[in-house]
């Protein structure tokens, strides 16, 4: 059971990352505190992953065989991959480094299932587009019902408050059933785990990350790609949970940062493509297609080394040597 300490690294590296996505834009506008928001996030991550988070398990399965040893090495290159854009404060994809693992140690051992992957790649271009669309259309719609109106201050919190929650939850939810699986997929999927314990552990890896270092992406999306004020946070999170929550029926998991980055860009155009910081922009989407590559190398080394005894050794035992000297030097 040692080897899912890998799971529980990469489902604290995707709360610590997209924990942003559901909750960062509305405690960056100060909708609601830090606390409620994790706390939230925690409880729904694990209704949405107990419910529906078999989907996208199934569909993992069908990239690769993977062995146990292997699902180690995935699961963990993963996680390094998504811990590294986390620190440089770039909002990626859980998915696609789970994806670009599996497909880096396939390709050492046996044939990757291509069609499979085609799909779920398409499936990730489409994710910001139909973020960026559905906020589009339901910031015009909210625009034209509610802002008009004349409404007090005090109603029109209140009324941002409970849309935040509700969004969020939903939003929450959704990525326990669409992300879920890209922290315990593949043990599930070789049988160590069942789909109901690897909902239970991943769900809580998500919360931990949530809680513990999420705020540095929380900024990048709730204050540097645009600045939407409460309202635009509102539709951004509810475009962002509908869109993912469309791919978790489809059974394809898909990018959470894409879909409230696609969500909050959309809202931007609305007020003039100037409105969106570009320079931000093409550092995510560096990092998104840095993220399947960089894991997917990582995977892929591995798995060369794990098969491998006498590197394996070489290996051990340089970095042995090399934490020794680092000890010895401080």
């Amino acid at each position: 059971m040692w080897r899912l300490t890998s799971s529980v690294f990469m489902g604290w590296s995707l709360g610590a990352n997209d924990a942003a996505n559901i909750f960062g834009i509305g405690v960056t506008s100060r909708i609601l505190k830090f606390r409620t928001a994790t706390f939230l996030l925690a409880l729904f991550v694990l209704l949405g992953a107990w419910f529906e988070g078999s989907r996208c398990f199934e569909t993992l399965g069908r990239l690769g065989d993977i062995g146990l040893n292997q699902a180690f090495i995935v699961t963990f290159a993963a996680a390094v991959a998504m811990t590294i854009l986390t620190v440089l404060k770039i909002p990626a994809s859980t998915s696609q480094a789970i994806v670009g693992a599996i497909i880096g140690a396939t390709l050492v051992a046996s044939q990757p299932n291509w069609i499979q992957l085609v799909t779920m790649v398409i499936c990730w271009i489409l994710t910001p587009v139909g973020g960026a669309l559905i906020a589009w259309l339901m910031y015009m719609i909210f625009d034209a019902i509610v802002s008009r109106r004349r409404r007090s201050t005090r109603v029109m919190q209140r009324f941002l408050y409970v849309t935040m929650v509700v969004s969020g939850c939903f939003g929450a939810y959704a990525l326990g059933a669409n992300n879920v699986a890209n922290t315990t997929g593949v043990y599930v999927n070789t049988g160590l785990i069942t789909p109901e314990t690897g909902a239970l552990l991943g769900a809580l890896s998500i919360a931990l990350g949530a809680a513990t270092f999420s705020r540095k992406v929380m900024d990048t999306v709730g204050n540097r790609i645009t600045l939407i004020g409460p309202q635009g946070a509102v539709i951004a999170t509810l475009a962002h949970s509908i869109t993912l929550y469309i791919y978790a029926h489809i059974g394809v998991p898909v990018s959470s940062s894409q879909a409230i980055v696609g969500a909050v860009a959309g809202i931007g155009m609305v007020r003039g493509i100037r409105a969106v910081n570009r320079k931000v922009m093409r550092q995510i989407a560096v990092g998104w297609m840095f993220t399947p590559v960089l894991a997917g190398v990582f995977a892929w080394l591995g798995v060369i080394v794990l098969e491998n005894t006498d590197l394996f050794r070489v290996c051990f035992h340089a970095s042995a040597k090399v934490f020794s000297s680092f000890l010895s030097f401080w």
